[in-house]
């Protein structure tokens, strides 16, 4: 396994994480989670990302019992949460967003839920209109200051707001975001290599990433339509099927074709192709992988191998054929 600093800060994470979005309560019981995060921690895996909202706070007491069941040792893994949309289907105003109270309480549920003491991440999973960026910075400054938060960042904030609450916190003595949880992969490149790339100096922003081979699309697994067991044919993931039925998704769709026939071209996996241009983009600290069943991540897994064998003129043909 290969181990990354986080941005500028000291952490280290290994390029390869693991996820429990859709999955985890899902798709996932506690026995089948139990394999697979036995099998990535083995592998050298450090980083278990989860988030209020996965199954409503189901996806975080499954890696939470796991986990504890495991017995890994706390100073040999971090663990994250993320705040914002709460962990019901209808959360009430005070359950949800970036208040000071929702904050602070959403992360002793958490606490409680993956049954450790502290968050090595967490997150502001969506920017908040309704919420001062100000307060906000605040509550996360008080839970660092507390011991109940390592490092805190954001989900999918424009890098305005980002910028905004660095100065925030620059001008007031308190804990700045340290990282940036953004979709990235071969069908959506634009904020992560263009519109964030000021902070990377700036800050030291570092990123882990979210979707890595866009929902499925780059494995070649939707080429013929959405197959039983899939992630766009889970119950409460209709909008992922949607998406792909648009005139936006069906462009995706053939762009990923192009790329399937390419790794084929190359006697390659699609899925280890596409985790590989990943994990050699520059300012991508950790690749968050959500596989569900033990073969799948062992595929993953050889992405690490891969990446060491692509050169620049490989890289090239694979951004060419999804341009």
């Amino acid at each position: 396994m290969e181990y990354r600093r986080l941005g500028s800060s000291g952490l280290k994470l290994s390029a390869l994480s693991f996820g429990a979005w859709v999955t985890f309560a899902n798709q996932l019981d506690r026995g089948a989670a139990r394999t697979l995060i036995a099998q990535a921690f083995e592998a050298g895996i450090n980083f278990f990302d989860n988030a209020e909202t996965y199954a409503n706070g189901q996806a975080e007491q499954i890696m939470g019992d796991v986990i504890a069941d495991l017995r890994l040792p706390r100073d040999a893994f971090c663990v994250s949460s993320k705040v914002y949309f709460g962990a019901s289907d209808h959360p009430l105003p005070t359950q949800k967003g970036l208040s000071r109270k929702h904050v602070i309480e959403a992360c002793e549920q958490a606490l409680r839920r993956l049954r450790v003491e502290h968050l090595d991440l967490y997150y502001c999973h969506r920017p908040d209109p309704d919420t001062p960026i100000a307060e906000t910075v605040g509550a996360m400054d008080t839970l660092i200051r507390q011991g109940k938060v390592l490092y805190w960042g954001t989900s999918e904030w424009p890098v305005e707001a980002i910028a905004e609450a660095a100065r925030i916190a620059s001008e007031r003595g308190l804990y700045g975001p340290t990282m940036e949880q953004p979709e990235y992969n071969l069908l959506h490149r634009q904020r992560v290599e263009t519109e964030y790339a000021p902070l990377y100096e700036s800050i030291g922003l570092g990123t882990t990433i979210w979707s890595p081979l866009a929902s499925g699309l780059l494995t070649g697994k939707y080429d013929a339509g959405i197959p039983a067991g899939s992630r766009m044919a889970t119950p409460g993931y209709e909008w992922l099927a949607r998406k792909l039925a648009s005139a936006e998704g069906q462009a995706q769709l053939v762009r990923a074709r192009r790329f399937t026939a390419l790794a084929a071209e190359l006697d390659h996996k699609p899925a280890q192709l596409a985790l590989a241009w990943c994990l050699c983009k520059p300012h991508v600290s950790s690749v968050i992988l959500g596989a569900s069943r033990p073969e799948q991540l062992a595929e993953n897994l050889g992405a690490l191998q891969l990446a060491g064998r692509l050169d620049r003129q490989m890289l090239g043909r694979i951004e060419a054929a999804t341009a």
